[in-house]
C-alpha cells in the first residue's frame, strides 16, 4: 500500500467510526454542535431527523453561499450523514449523495428515509470516480473532502465531466495557515 492508500484507509476508518458512534470521542470535531458551530441555523437542524446531523463531519454551513436553481438536479460528494444532501433535497428535484464510507450511507439512507424525501439517492463511490453520468447535475455540493483525499486533480475534473455546462460547484475547505508543512504525514491527523 502507499502512503495515499494508507490515507484513505484511515480516513474510511475514522468517518465509519464517526458514523457508527457519533457520541464517542473522535480526532475531529461532529455533530450537531459542529453544525451549529460552523452557522447551521438550530431552525433548520431541528426540522431534520438526528441521525443526518448527530454525526455531521463538514467544515462550513454551504448554505450561507450556496445557490440551487429552481428544479435542480444536485450532487452531494462526500455527503456523508447526509445534512446537506436533505437541505438540499428540499430545495430542487433530484439529490444524488455520494459518500465513500458505508456506515456514513446507511445513517444517510435512515434520515433520508426518516425525511421522506424520495427524490433522494445516495450512492457509493469515490470522489475522483464519481458514479454519475456526465453532465447529470446543475450543481455540486462538496463540505471538506479535498484536504483528506490526495487524488484532487482528479476530484476537479470528475467534478467538471458531471456538472452541466452553466452549472456550479460550493466547495468549502478548510485550509492550514499554520502548524503542519506541506510535507506533514496527514494520516497523523486522525492519530
Amino acid at each position: 500500500m502507499n502512503r495515499d492508500d494508507d490515507l484513505r484507509t484511515e480516513v474510511r476508518k475514522v468517518y465509519s467510526g464517526i458514523a457508527d458512534h457519533p457520541a464517542d470521542d473522535h480526532p475531529i470535531p461532529v455533530g450537531r454542535a459542529l453544525a451549529e458551530a460552523v452557522g447551521y441555523p438550530v431552525a433548520m437542524l431541528d426540522s431534520l431527523p438526528a441521525d443526518a446531523a448527530d454525526a455531521f463531519a463538514g467544515v462550513s454551513y454551504l448554505w450561507g453561499f450556496a445557490e440551487i436553481p429552481e428544479g435542480g438536479h444536485v450532487l452531494d460528494l462526500g455527503c456523508g450523514a447526509g445534512l446537506d444532501a436533505l437541505i438540499a433535497s428540499g430545495r430542487s428535484e433530484q439529490v444524488i449523495g455520494v459518500d465513500f464510507s458505508d456506515s456514513m450511507l446507511a445513517r444517510a439512507r435512515k434520515a433520508a428515509s426518516d425525511a421522506g424525501a424520495v427524490n433522494l439517492e445516495l450512492l457509493r463511490g469515490d470522489a475522483e470516480a464519481i458514479p454519475v453520468g456526465d453532465r447529470a447535475v446543475d450543481c455540486a455540493l462538496v463540505n471538506g473532502i479535498f484536504n483528506l483525499n490526495a487524488a484532487r486533480a482528479e476530484i476537479f475534473s470528475e467534478l467538471a465531466r458531471v456538472i452541466r455546462p452553466g452549472g456550479r460547484a460550493f466547495v468549502a475547505e478548510l485550509i492550514l495557515t499554520d502548524g503542519a508543512s506541506a510535507s506533514a504525514d496527514k494520516s497523523d491527523w486522525f492519530s
